[in-house]
């Protein structure tokens, strides 16, 4: 483990603050390309590499120094949650390429977005929508597409409770 933890002591050393002013909701950050450029050449001069692969519903970020073989790994669960007006697919591959940048972020020790946690509020995570809440919801006649505001529920399952409604 010398080998990795020295490199990347010194690519640490040598890595600027990585901060471009992409707009997200209420923060700015820096994206995957602007990641890239910057970090690329400072990992070869390092004899470092990354690779980054799912591994069912986790992005696993794995950090390699090239000549020795040692390596670190990180795996962060990708959450199930609804965007507006995204599909599941659309929001999954959202959910990807953030997890990509914050991985990579995290395990290389890289500052690529202004510090704003104490800026925000949290606000509460809705239920994911399982069996246990159709027969209420079924008896109060919700509308299938109203639980979208109270649950985490995919599309398939909006259509399945509605064949459950009309029977």
């Amino acid at each position: 483990m010398k080998n990795l933890l020295k490199a990347l002591s010194e690519f640490q050393n040598q890595v600027p603050t990585i901060h471009e002013e992409t707009k997200g909701f209420n923060y700015t950050y820096s994206n995957l390309n602007s990641i890239f450029k910057v970090i690329k050449p400072l990992l070869k001069k390092h004899g470092l590499g990354f690779y980054q692969n799912l591994d069912n519903r986790n992005l696993v970020t794995t950090v390699f120094h090239v000549e020795s073989g040692e390596q670190i790994q990180s795996s962060s669960e990708i959450p199930h949650v609804s965007l507006k007006g995204m599909n599941d697919f659309q929001t999954l591959g959202s959910g990807i390429t953030y997890l990509r940048r914050y991985s990579l972020s995290v395990i290389l020790g890289l500052i690529t977005d202004k510090d704003v946690d104490a800026c925000g509020t949290q606000e509460p995570k809705k239920p994911t929508f399982t069996a246990k809440y159709v027969e209420g919801e079924l008896l109060k006649g919700t509308e299938g597409e109203d639980l979208k505001a109270k649950y985490i529920i995919t599309d398939a399952q909006i259509v399945r409770y509605n064949e459950l409604k009309t029977k």
